[in-house]
């Protein structure tokens, strides 16, 4: 998406080498009318998917799930990142490490926003060495849905996990795919 790549260069901030901070627009403050242009284009890039459900995981990944939900006309469920009391009955789990926090999560689902008759699409803000999307792909496993597949509105191609799932036969789309980022200097994938 051509559009999120100008959006990067304008308004990103490379920081700490390998961090890109976007959160002038995607998951701190929420530019909305980007965010649903966002959503438009995984429509675009999902309508042949037959998803019937989107996941992701809180924070983050809720406002780019959501925008895609609307357009696509299905349900978005997020996993929580703590042990909650407010769940009721079987809950799906999954541990995942956060790159950006450096630190290990448990996230969780309530089996009953899941079935076996699900096509899930997971969706995040980010992609990069894949631990969140392989936490909730492992959910959706549990759940016995199907996965149709994966969408990050930005993956760091260089560091290999959307590589990594594409290998595996998983379909995995991204808006904005960085191949290299150097201080102020960004290269995306064409």
């Amino acid at each position: 998406m051509k559009a999120l790549e100008e959006k990067i260069l304008a308004e990103g901030k490379v920081c700490s080498g390998d961090i890109l901070l976007v959160g002038g627009f995607l998951n701190q403050r929420i530019d909305t009318d980007f965010i649903f242009q966002m959503g438009k284009e995984i429509r675009d890039l999902f309508a042949d998917a037959r998803v019937t459900k989107i996941v992701t995981v809180e924070a983050s990944g809720i406002a780019i799930a959501l925008a895609a939900a609307y357009y696509l006309k299905v349900p978005m469920v997020f996993a929580k990142k703590s042990s909650a009391k407010n769940f009721f009955g079987d809950v799906y789990k999954a541990s995942v490490h956060s790159y950006t926090h450096g630190k290990d999560y448990e996230i969780a689902i309530s089996s009953e926003f899941l079935s076996p008759e699900d096509r899930i699409l997971v969706i995040d803000d980010f992609l990069a060495t894949g631990e969140a999307m392989e936490g909730l792909a492992e959910i959706v496993k549990q759940s016995g849905a199907e996965l149709a597949g994966l969408c990050a509105a930005i993956e760091k191609g260089y560091q290999g996990g959307g590589d990594a799932f594409r290998a595996r036969g998983i379909r995995v789309e991204s808006l904005a795919i960085i191949d290299e980022m150097n201080g102020e200097n960004i290269k995306f994938r064409s």
